[in-house]
């Protein structure tokens, strides 16, 4: 056993190093994010801190519209040609192309609705504009970004990947501290987070050029190609980018300032899960896409790890409901009233942590649910919490929806993983014993 270990041990060496420094440029980029967010929470008053998360809100739900699956399917195609600098080129001028085209619709549809949002909650006409335009720099930065990535994560150059991740962070880091502290506005916060992420697509190119020939022109073969998966992709893509921020969306609606500005602040203090999730995707769910096809060994590892996270969750929200004035304490003083309101929030995010790893998981192995009737399954119960089992025009009552549609998701995702394993599956063997 231990010839075999020491024969083994620079292969050990090399993915304990990639794993450590993975882990742990997460760990400093998650970091350096969320003092960022309790920074911008403290500095701005509730009602700038509303209206950045109004606009920070309608930023990622902008950015999923103007995707829409192009991103997907531009590592795929690029997956085929990765060692090929001039397709490589073409797959990422095509996408590039794409994605201007359905960044403009993107902006069609969003900009109106969040200047509606912005004026009725109080904001005056020309202070709307103005975040609005601050905000579009930073939309078409993570746009070209997560492109940008694409060709460094082929070529697997994970360190320099990182390092530019860190610098992003940092950039903003350095950036926000000292204008918030003279000028407080949401404008001013999203336009220094824009700019990190601007600095940081400059290095990106540098990065991609070499492996991707970025001067050729975009190809009809290629827009077909990843057309097709955007077809796919972007019926799901238009449901969760409602459903994801549907919080944050009811209370803009049919609540008031203060109650936008607590809803997030509460989700930025629930980012801190971002870490086990991460963790999970980093060293369970490759684990887990490598088992063998074995009923057996698939389904019981699946809810092992589910109900580990289980355990980790109730510790979570027991702490928070113990203690909830030392977590509350992050935000400052203007959230110090809102204990039940934390502690259901943490059980919503608990919820989201364990279904997006039941989701992972499940779609390592292949097994993925028909996005229309998951998406038919959700609406009709979240219609149904709405109508008979929550008051939406509170903050208590809004996150209690997120906790009931959090049991609707997961119960689905289970019960098809279920269906799915056990009835329309093939199987190599059966029989295999399973080590504790």
């Amino acid at each position: 056993m231990f010839n075999r270990l020491f024969a083994r041990a620079p292969q050990l060496i090399k993915w304990g190093k990639l794993i450590s420094v993975t882990g742990g440029a997460q760990i400093l980029i998650q970091g350096v994010g969320f003092v960022v967010g309790i920074y911008i929470i403290r500095m701005l008053s509730q009602s700038e801190y509303a209206y950045y998360t109004l606009a920070n809100t309608m930023l990622g739900t902008m950015t999923v519209l103007a995707d829409g699956g192009i991103s997907t399917g531009v590592m795929a195609e690029g997956g085929k040609q990765w060692q090929n600098r001039k397709e490589l080129g073409e797959i990422l001028a095509t996408g590039m192309h794409m994605r201007r085209q359905f960044a403009i619709g993107s902006l069609i549809v969003s900009i109106p609705i969040l200047f509606y949002l912005l004026l009725d909650q109080g904001m005056l006409w020309w202070e709307s504009s103005l975040l609005i335009l601050c905000l579009i720099p930073a939309f078409m930065a993570a746009l070209s970004g997560s492109l940008l990535q694409i060709v460094p994560k082929l070529h697997q150059n994970i360190n320099e990947l990182l390092k530019i991740n860190v610098q992003i962070n940092v950039i903003r880091l350095i950036l926000t501290l000292p204008v918030l502290l003279f000028f407080p506005f949401a404008a001013l916060a999203i336009l220094a987070s824009g700019f990190g992420q601007v600095v940081g697509n400059v290095q990106l190119r540098k990065l991609s050029i070499r492996k991707a020939d970025w001067k050729t022109a975009a190809s009809p073969a290629y827009r077909r190609r990843i057309m097709a998966k955007v077809k796919k992709i972007l019926p799901g893509s238009i449901y969760y980018c409602i459903s994801g921020q549907i919080t944050v969306w009811l209370v803009a609606f049919f609540s008031d300032t203060k109650s936008i500005a607590e809803i997030g602040a509460l989700s930025r203090l629930m980012m801190l899960l971002m870490l086990v999730r991460l963790s999970v995707d980093m060293l369970i769910v490759p684990r887990y896409a490598r088992l063998p096809a074995v009923k057996q060994q698939v389904i019981v590892r699946f809810f092992q790890v589910l109900g580990l996270l289980l355990v980790l969750s109730a510790a979570i929200v027991g702490g928070v409901a113990l203690f909830p004035d030392l977590f509350l304490y992050i935000l400052g003083d203007a959230y110090m009233d809102l204990d039940y309101e934390l502690v259901l929030m943490t059980l919503s995010s608990c919820l989201g942590l364990i279904t997006g790893v039941a989701y992972m998981m499940s779609s390592s192995r292949g097994i993925i649910p028909n996005p229309y009737l998951f998406i038919a399954v959700n609406i009709l119960g979240q219609v149904a919490v709405l109508y008979f089992f929550v008051d939406y025009t509170t903050l208590a009552g809004v996150i209690m929806f997120s906790v009931y549609s959090g049991l609707i998701t997961l119960g689905y995702r289970i019960a098809d993983f279920l269906y799915q394993t056990l009835l329309k599956m093939q199987w190599s063997d059966q029989s295999v014993h399973l080590n504790p």
